[in-house]
């Protein structure tokens, strides 16, 4: 019987592992708070609520939470910090004495919290609201005349680099400064030109027009900016509390555990994309695999919306608007189409419509296919996008039917290809472990106070023969589980980048049991445990080292759970008993004939290439105002970018891929969907699954 909770990681906001059968059932009944006994003719409804979220907030992180701590005046403190940064990342609204006046508080949050008091959340939510009213005019003001782009100055885009400005005078040149930078994009010529697009109007129509627009953009931006929702105050400070804890622990208001839901689930409607709030837009953290937005293959984990435009409407600013918002703007019926402005992480800028659907789950599922190619035997090839169950089906079952029917084509080896796999059921990861191995321990699972084994019962393996594993830094909690443990094995070699790196155990807790049901408080999202590997080593923070590493697209980006601050710190306990598989591969050799090959792929050097580009672009966060100095640093990034972008989906097509499952012959009239015949002409041209099959190939000698 699967768990009840699952263990899944999405791309930057990782949700949690599952807890134990034992550790789902209901905790303790909580200590009295506000919310249990009868409220005070004083006290409103809304107060009465957050009296009792508060305080059992404080309860619930200082009694479960894995690392024990104590929410002390310590803590507290990096609880303002971190609040701060919440409310005004970028410093564009609040002044320094605004910071001095709340700090009065920061080393009393630990107490307020624990009394019920979340005054300060309040306290903030005001201050801001009124520098966003303040702000609202100094940017009116500003647009309402031609600025100025002559002078040779430069823009600080880093809030980290930045202090609170000390004046409204040095506020209002932050934002002119900001405001210049927005209309040297928005004014801007494409490069290249747009084939067969009208002639440009002249700069200062363009500069008119672009002001206009950035005004009313702005205005509706600030509306919604004073519009705090008196839960959205709370969950500010909460998370600024919880996440001194961990990055994976946090509180969910009502309608953000309906969002957490429909995210673990994969049930989403609209586009099929998972979205957060990052800074002042709308980030996309996942795509859902079958998806609208997965098919059309022009939206990036990574991108940020910055507006939407719907089916015959002018596009809508999102900047600041709540998220739930923004969600429904998006999500609509299947057929409709929405169209999106975003801004890619490379800061490019580009307008997508895509056609709404209902995500296709049939996507999620595992597939299968046959390899082969110049100098290799057929190989097996499985995906598998996430460890998924219910409904009638889950991924080992449909793994294990792969496996026979592949071994009934006389594979030589399998390639078992877990990037990006975020996670999923526990049950699944330790059951598909066991299809590679012949009983014995997956995984180990432990606490403060207990460990336990979870271990593969089923006698026999559904595959004996050669297997590579491809991980990548997205491959996260049940991915890492079995790559680790068939690599503690010696049952694969494993291939690709590090993983990410989340070895810990959340379990959803349904706060409103703290008020006995009478009160929607949300819920918490508690981590209480850490996986540990057979060997005694943790996946915490290191992930699984690849046995072989490949040139990784992704290396600059600063996802993996060490990144993250406040991560849990990786710790062992003991190994329990495992008897490894008997390789037949030397490993060394397998590393050196790789190393040569990944040296003579041009791809690879490309690859290499632009991530250390990338890397080095991470410090430069000042931009030239000058429009004569910005226009000659767009064209130098873009060069250089250019110059080292790998051109993947130009490679020449190395292996042919048989699927196992091919796309059904479209009736008459039916639209083509081709997104298997996509997926496997993108697969005959992966120089990583390339590499992969030509490790295994070795391997089978």
């Amino acid at each position: 019987m699967h768990r009840l909770l699952v263990i899944v990681a999405a791309l930057v906001a990782l949700p949690g592992c599952p807890s134990k059968a034992g550790k789902s059932d209901p905790l303790p009944p909580p200590s009295p708070t506000v919310g249990d006994r009868a409220p005070s003719p004083a006290l409103t409804e809304d107060q009465v609520r957050e009296a009792t979220l508060a305080a059992a907030i404080t309860r619930r992180l200082e009694r479960d939470h894995l690392t024990g701590h104590r929410l002390d005046d310590a803590a507290a403190q990096a609880a303002f910090t971190a609040y701060l940064d919440r409310l005004d990342p970028a410093k564009l609204f609040l002044l320094a004495a605004d910071r001095d006046a709340l700090a009065a508080d920061a080393t009393r949050i630990d107490d307020q919290l624990a009394a019920g008091d979340l005054s300060l959340a309040h306290a903030g939510a005001a201050r801001y609201a009124a520098r966003v009213a303040v702000v609202d005019a100094l940017v009116a003001e500003l647009l309402a005349a031609p600025l100025d782009h002559t002078d040779r100055e430069e823009v600080e885009l880093d809030g980290d680099k930045l202090g609170f400005a000390a004046t409204e005078a040095e506020l209002r040149d932050r934002w002119r400064q900001r405001l210049e930078l927005e209309l040297l994009e928005r004014t801007a010529l494409p490069d290249p030109p747009v084939k067969g697009a009208p002639p440009p109007a002249p700069l200062a129509e363009r500069e008119v027009k672009a002001r206009t627009a950035l005004a009313n953009a702005y205005a509706g931006r600030f509306a919604r900016l004073r519009d705090t929702r008196p839960i959205e105050a709370a969950a500010d400070l909460i998370n600024a509390v919880t996440a001194t804890y961990d990055p994976h622990t946090e509180y969910l208001p009502p309608s953000d555990k309906a969002n957490f839901d429909i995210s673990m689930t994969g049930q989403l409607e609209g586009i099929g994309a998972v979205l957060r709030e990052h800074e002042h837009f709308v980030e996309v953290s996942e795509l859902v695999p079958g998806g609208a937005a997965w098919r059309h293959g022009g939206l990036t984990p990574g991108d940020l919306i910055i507006a939407v435009t719907p089916a015959g409407s002018d596009p809508i600013d999102i900047a600041d608007m709540h998220l739930d918002d923004v969600v429904k703007m998006i999500r609509g019926p299947k057929g409709t189409t929405i169209g999106l402005t975003i801004k890619t992480a490379a800061g490019d800028s580009k307008k997508l419509e895509i056609v709404r659907d209902r995500i296709v789950i049939e996507a999620t599922y595992a597939r299968g296919a046959v390899l082969s190619g110049k100098g290799l035997p057929a190989l097996g090839y499985v995906y598998l996008p996430s460890f998924y169950g219910g409904n009638g089906r889950d991924a080992a079952d449909d793994v294990r039917a792969l496996l026979e029917r592949l071994a009934a084509r006389g594979v030589a080896g399998l390639v078992l290809d877990l990037r990006g796999n975020g996670g999923g059921l526990l049950d699944d990861a330790v059951e598909l472990s066991g299809l590679f191995i012949d009983r014995g321990p997956v995984v180990q699972v432990a606490d403060a106070d207990e460990r336990e084994t979870l271990t593969d019962d089923a006698a026999g393996t559904a595959f004996d023969r050669p297997l590579v594993v491809m991980v990548d830094r997205f491959s996260a909690s049940a991915s890492e589980i079995v790559a680790a443990a068939l690599q503690d094995y010696r049952r694969a070699v494993v291939v690709g980048a590090p993983t990410h790196g989340k070895g810990t155990v959340q379990q959803v807790i349904n706060l409103d049991r703290d008020s006995g049901g009478r009160l929607q408080l949300g819920s918490l999202k508690l981590t209480i445990q850490q996986f540990y590997r057979v060997n005694g080593a943790s996946t915490q923070l290191d992930g699984v080292t690849p046995d072989i590493a490949l040139p990784d697209l992704a290396a600059h980006l600063e996802t993996a759970e060490r990144t993250l601050p406040h991560a849990i710190a990786a710790s062992r306990i003991a190994a329990v008993d495992y008897a490894p598989w008997a390789a037949t591969w030397d490993l060394a050799a397998l590393r050196a004939a790789s190393a040569t090959r990944v040296g003579k792929q041009p791809l690879f050097a490309k690859v290499t290439a632009v991530t250390r580009l990338m890397a080095t672009r991470k410090g430069e966060t000042r931009v030239p105002l000058a429009r004569a100095d910005w226009e000659a640093f767009r064209a130098r990034r873009k060069a250089e970018l250019d110059a080292v972008t790998p051109a993947l989906d130009k490679a020449p097509a190395t292996l042919t891929v048989e699927l196992l499952d091919p796309p059904p012959a479209p009736t008459p009239g039916e639209r083509v969907d081709d997104r298997l015949t996509k997926w496997r002409d993108s697969l005959t041209r992966d120089p990583w699954l390339d590499e992969a099959a030509r490790v295994l190939a070795q391997m089978t000698r």
